[in-house]
């Protein structure tokens, strides 16, 4: 790639560019394109103006709309994720960025195990960050936070459970990445003289969220009902023929049920396939 000259002008950008003085003079207007560095009446860009512009050009061939194009640049240099840029949330309930006063943090970590380490790998983890001074967490963070804390939970046994669900949750938002790169992103690609580009681009990434989060809870309530049977199990914890406690003939709330009423045998294709052509108009037992 050929470097770019410090100072170029209007009419050396566009020949660059490959795009008329006009489409620049737009673009500025239009509120993508950054004003150049002018000396007395001349104006002069350089090699950022040649990258706005080269992603500008980019973004339109993706179908991006300039108001939606100014849009996407605007939130980036104030800061914004591309989540939030994209609908995903950043200040919904639970995701709440909240600041942390020290009395918080003696609430959320045992007194004595205060310590700048400890805030330093909740910032590398993504948990905490650093603005204005002030360390602010999300709200769910703080909620759990203090919940485990609650029951003496150490710190560090928390940052090592954290850490590993979120290698866990990367990976299934990389699966879902992929579902969308795969599914939807074609047609949106075929689609790029559509206008609202980045409102169609938005409403599939927020549903696909939105699904992506049902799937996640509904299959971690699973899996913590079948481990903790697994765990009762273990410890001897289920009723048995020599072995009934008080609290067997209590009922249990719904995440224990499995302890109780454990899922039978799997059926087979055939007992599948007749429920399949049953239907549920004679349901078995009923």
């Amino acid at each position: 790639m050929t470097s770019v000259p410090e100072s170029l002008t209007i009419d050396e950008l566009a020949a660059r560019i490959g795009l008329p003085s006009s489409t620049i003079r737009m673009y500025q207007t239009k509120g993508v394109l950054h004003a150049p560095r002018r000396q007395g009446r001349v104006a002069y860009y350089d090699a950022s103006h040649v990258e706005r512009l080269t992603l500008v050009q980019r973004l339109q061939q993706r179908g991006f709309s300039l108001p939606a194009i100014a849009e996407l640049i605007t939130a980036r240099e104030k800061g914004e994720s591309v989540a939030a840029v994209l609908g995903m949330g950043e200040t919904e309930g639970p995701d709440d960025w909240v600041r942390i006063k020290v009395r918080d943090i003696k609430h959320l970590i045992p007194m004595g195990d205060v310590q700048p380490r400890l805030l330093l790998r909740a910032m590398r983890l993504g948990l905490v960050r650093w603005k204005y001074g002030w360390p602010h967490a999300r709200r769910w963070a703080l909620e759990a936070g203090g919940r485990l804390a609650g029951l003496r939970v150490p710190s560090d046994d928390v940052m090592d459970s954290f850490t590993r669900l979120r290698t866990a949750t990367d990976a299934v938002a990389a699966d879902f990445v992929r579902l969308f790169e795969r599914q939807f992103w074609p047609e949106l690609a075929r689609k790029a003289g559509d206008e609202n580009q980045l409102e169609n681009v938005r409403a599939l990434l927020v549903e696909l969220t939105y699904t992506a989060e049902t799937a996640v809870v509904g299959t971690l309530r699973e899996s913590i009902r079948d481990a903790a049977e697994e765990f009762a199990s273990r410890h001897g914890l289920l009723p048995s023929d020599d072995f009934q406690p008080a609290w067997a003939e209590q009922p249990l709330p719904p995440i224990a049920e499995n302890l109780m009423d454990p899922a039978g045998d799997l059926p087979s294709e055939q007992e599948i396939e007749n429920f399949l052509k049953r239907g549920d108009e004679d349901e078995p037992g009923r």
